[in-house]
């Protein structure tokens, strides 16, 4: 079987890999050619754990390749797969101008029936102007090509993306033809022969899930983060208060542990486009418009923290930060609290020496010579008033306290993940300062 994955970022890059692996005939398309060039070369665009690996070992094995030219690809494509980004207008609503692009220059070019997929993430209805605008190529082709539109939208969490891909926990398609299931139930039968089940279901209902699964997220995450500030205020234990509520099998453990907010490329993205949706449609999605408002002040609690203790005077003051990336695993740093905490930091006076594990090439690329950059997490510590931690890498969990304490000009710590102790800290010698749990206690 031979499918076109169109758009080589995240999305793109994982999902053609992951089908490569099992044995598909892929190719890669992007506008990008630099991106294409250091692709064909073994250059990897993202950190994505085992991504890598499995790039080259398939494009060996002649599974995988990478162009510019689509139209190069769809000579025996029996699918194509539109992964390109949808970034959010002005207004918080989802661009389409990529994904009807890409419909546009299948339509162009396509010469046999074929699948037109979108794995974008996009509004309920995009199906329809995709078909629309595919017709219209071929229209001006005068031409009878037949193909069907349908919706596959990923659920890939950055870090574990492989992972989630070759062993989903669910694949929803959205199809409206029986002929376009066929294909799609044996481009997956590999899942499915696994035990992975595949939910074929209409595709106005596809494209809802997709928006309507991280929304629920970013709620469970907001909810967690505005009874973590309470919890503060009435003197009662956040982390205890998560272990209770999430032995509730009906709540579960999951996107329960307080924090600095939520951040990368979906949640904010989603959230927003679901909530301009039904504003387009007269409704009001009110718990949404909560949630994300209560993301946006969260991500700002260290820095209320931090002012709180130096009676709201920071001027002058060396921040030292750990972790840059909106999550562990990652090197993405789009809407991360980090940077909501730098911007806020600089504008009250106060330097910033932060390291991140992966992150740091993206951090320069997005803030240039606004802050200093370390070599390891114990650099950051040198000369430094405090220590703020924004991402909970694994290789923070456990650091040498009594070099951080050695380090830093005072013994004062900020932990905006909660991967501390408070009680150990209290008993290190530490100032410590977490989220949900009241440090005066």
């Amino acid at each position: 079987m031979k499918i076109t994955i169109v758009g080589t970022g995240y999305v793109g890059l994982v999902t053609g890999t992951c089908f490569a692996e099992i044995g598909i005939e892929v190719s890669c398309v992007d506008i990008d050619k630099k991106k294409i060039d250091n692709l064909n070369e073994g250059i990897i665009p993202i950190f994505e754990p085992g991504l890598e690996e499995m790039v080259h070992r398939n494009v060996k094995k002649g599974r995988l390749n990478f162009t510019t030219d689509l139209s190069s690809t769809l000579d025996g494509c029996e699918v194509v797969f539109g992964a390109v980004g949808t970034p959010p207008n002005e207004n918080g609503s989802a661009d389409l101008k990529y994904v009807l692009e890409v419909a546009r220059e299948v339509g162009r070019n396509m010469n046999d029936y074929l699948i037109m997929v979108t794995k974008s993430t996009v509004p309920v209805g995009t199906a329809e102007k995709v078909r629309a605008v595919m017709q219209e190529e071929l229209d001006k082709r005068d031409s009878k090509l037949k193909f069907d539109v349908a919706s596959n939208p990923e659920f890939l969490k950055e870090g574990a993306a492989v992972e989630d891909f070759l062993k989903p926990d669910r694949i929803v398609v959205g199809v409206d033809s029986v002929k376009a299931e066929k294909i799609l139930k044996r481009l997956y039968k590999p899942f499915t022969m696994n035990g992975h089940p595949v939910i074929f279901m209409d595709i106005i209902s596809s494209e809802m899930t997709k928006y309507t699964a991280n929304s629920m997220l970013a709620t469970k995450i907001s909810f967690m983060n505005d009874i973590a500030n309470l919890c503060e205020i009435v003197g009662a234990d956040v982390n205890a208060v998560r272990i209770g509520i999430g032995s509730d099998t009906r709540i579960g453990k999951k996107f329960i542990y307080p924090g600095t907010g939520y951040g990368g490329s979906c949640f904010p993205k989603d959230v927003k486009a679901l909530i301009k949706t039904a504003d387009k449609k007269g409704y009001s999605l009110q718990v949404l418009k909560a949630v994300e408002a209560v993301n946006e002040t969260q991500k700002s609690i260290l820095v209320r923290k931090a002012m709180l203790h130096y009676n709201n005077n920071l001027k002058g003051k060396t921040i030292a930060m750990w972790g840059l990336s909106f999550k562990p695993k990652t090197d993405d740093m789009r809407e991360a609290p980090s940077l909501v905490v730098i911007k806020k930091l600089l504008e009250a006076g106060a330097k910033v020496k932060a390291y991140d594990p992966v992150a740091m090439d993206e951090a320069k690329r997005i803030l240039g010579n606004k802050i200093e950059y370390a070599k390891d997490e114990y650099e950051t510590l040198i000369d430094a008033d405090c220590l703020m931690i924004l991402t909970e890498w694994d290789e923070f969990k456990f650091p040498n306290f009594n070099v951080v304490k050695k380090l830093l000009k005072d013994p004062l710590i900020f932990d905006g993940r909660n991967i501390y102790e408070p009680s150990e800290m209290k008993d290190f010698g530490f100032i410590y300062y977490c989220i949900g749990v009241n440090a005066k206690k």
